[in-house]
């Protein structure tokens, strides 16, 4: 039968009539019939044996049972428990199973009926007439790709298990020898004790080839150490991802940045001129900002523009990882922990835990363009309404997560407490900032007594507020809410985390109570 199909194989002369076009070849009886397919699935073995009707049972038996085999079938079954042993000799230690796998397939399952009968022309033989019929889909497969391993044979069972190696000695007579001649030996004896082969902890036969070469992106470089002043070589790859975050400091770290990175200021000349411009300006007005109050003061397509450069701020401000001024952009070169107006521009944070966290599928996140959830950001910021959203006044609600610096708080009767300078500290702290301890958690109690009262939908009038502050009766503290614990290994000073070195001290006090109570009990 020939083929029509371009590049199918070698081209042939058609036979018949030259006149016959294509489309009249093609429109001739079709070569195969079609026939439905069953939707049965079955799952087939690739047996490394022979099996023959009657040996099935035993076929299974040594494939672990048909629980087993079952197991590794399953659909829910996990990769690494899809997995068939074949041991050849079950109940040998000496014999290691081979391992097969389970892998998918799209294989047909045919069953081929073969019949005979006799000739009728006198010769000899049969005339053989198959038919073949689709049963089922054969989805998954298991099959055995590895080579059997020997089989450990235990020797037979000898008196001597302690053999030497001297056999040339063994093979003396000692009649032969003189009564004050001694026997010769190296002294040196081989075990014979029937050891099986220790077990398999992999199923790769043949090792990996550990040939690791460097990368082809990365150069060498030299670098000196400045302690000791020796030099060293280290490869660095060109091709890594650069960053364009702001530059992110400790509260212990001393000196504070006055530029920016050298990956961010080779993006100067790409930046939008008009945009930086403003962005210094508002950052020599205000030393230092959140990221809603700055974006809060432009367009929305220039929010957008920030946003999608992201080396636009990191040009002009830093942040602080922890302390009080935590999470905000920072002015290069000014330094909050010098000056005492900067406690002005410290950050109050609240958690709110009713607040519901929905995050977005990843199918969601993929359908979106990113030019869609840049204009939705945009959006987001396009009310006259949503210009305040980091301003607390005390009487609206501008968003349920409470994130304010002091100096957005307009709200009056705060306002009078973060302005009074009688409370104030001589350095600053990382904790409480500029503020007092005693100070800086009466408007924390206040502004959080507020703000979750305007999210209940209530306004807290002075004289709630006022009464919160009044102390307990025998503590000099004022009414608060119990303190969270901080987990450990966070030293936030900002968040409420002691030092280490006072968070051991109140361990070992915590310790030394638990125990004077229990002595206390015991004499009782």
């Amino acid at each position: 039968m020939l083929s029509e199909t371009p590049g199918a194989g070698p081209s042939r002369a058609y036979i018949g009539s030259p006149t016959r076009s294509r489309h009249q070849q093609r429109d001739g009886p079709s070569i195969a019939k079609e026939h439905p397919l069953p939707n049965t699935h079955f799952y087939s073995v690739e047996y490394p044996g022979f099996v023959k009707p009657t040996s099935v049972p035993l076929a299974i038996q040594h494939l672990g049972g048909q629980s087993n085999v079952d197991t590794a079938f399953r659909r829910t079954t996990k990769k690494s428990e899809s997995t068939l042993e074949l041991n050849f000799r079950p109940g040998n230690p000496g014999s290691h199973p081979v391992h097969g796998e389970v892998i998918g397939t799209n294989n047909i399952l045919l069953k081929v009926v073969k019949r005979k009968k006799k000739r009728t022309d006198g010769q000899e033989g049969y005339i053989g007439e198959y038919t073949t019929e689709a049963v089922g889909v054969i989805p998954k497969t298991g099959r055995f790709r590895m080579e059997g391993i020997l089989k450990y044979s235990i020797p037979e069972e000898k008196e001597d298990y302690v053999l030497s190696e001297d056999h040339s000695g063994m093979d003396i007579d000692p009649q032969l020898l003189e009564d004050d001649e001694p026997l010769q030996t190296n002294g040196k004896l081989r075990s014979n004790l029937r050891l099986p082969p220790p077990p398999l902890f992999s199923r790769q036969e043949i090792p990996q080839i550990y040939n690791y070469k460097a990368n082809t992106a990365s150069i060498i470089e030299t670098i000196v150490d400045e302690a000791t002043g020796e030099e060293k070589k280290r490869r660095i790859n060109r091709m890594r991802w650069k960053g364009f975050g702001p530059i992110a400091i400790n509260y212990s770290d001393k000196e504070v940045p006055t530029q920016p990175s050298a990956t961010v200021e080779e993006q100067r000349p790409k930046a939008d001129q008009k945009l930086l411009q403003k962005l210094q300006e508002l950052f020599h007005e205000r030393p230092i900002w959140t990221r809603a109050a700055i974006f809060n003061q432009f367009e929305p397509y220039e929010v957008r523009e920030i946003i999608n450069s992201k080396f636009l701020l990191p040009l002009v401000s830093y942040v602080f990882q922890d302390g009080p001024w935590r999470d905000t952009q920072v002015r290069l070169g000014y330094d909050p922990r010098a000056e005492v107006s900067a406690r002005f521009y410290q950050r109050l944070y609240f958690r709110n835990t009713n607040h519901p966290i929905v995050r977005p599928s990843v199918v969601g996140r993929r359908q979106d363009g990113r030019n869609e959830i840049a204009n939705a950001r945009a959006n987001e910021v396009a009310k006259e309404g949503d210009k305040k959203t980091h301003i607390f006044d005390g009487l609206t609600v501008t968003k349920e997560t409470a994130a304010f610096q002091l100096c957005d708080i307009h709200d009056e009767m705060l306002k009078e407490m973060i302005e009074d300078e009688e409370d104030l500290r001589e350095t600053c702290n990382e904790r409480d900032g500029w503020y007092s301890t005693q100070a800086f958690e009466r408007i924390k109690t206040v502004l959080r007594y507020k703000f979750f009262s305007l999210l209940a939908g209530h306004v807290a009038t002075r004289e709630e507020c006022e009464a919160l502050l009044v102390p307990q009766e025998g503590s000099d503290k004022p009414q608060t809410r119990p303190a969270h614990r901080v987990r450990p290994g966070k030293h936030n000073m900002a968040k409420g985390a002691l030092r280490p070195e006072d968070a051991a001290a109140q361990r070992l006090m915590a310790t030394l109570d638990q125990k004077m109570k229990n002595f206390s009990g015991q004499r009782g």
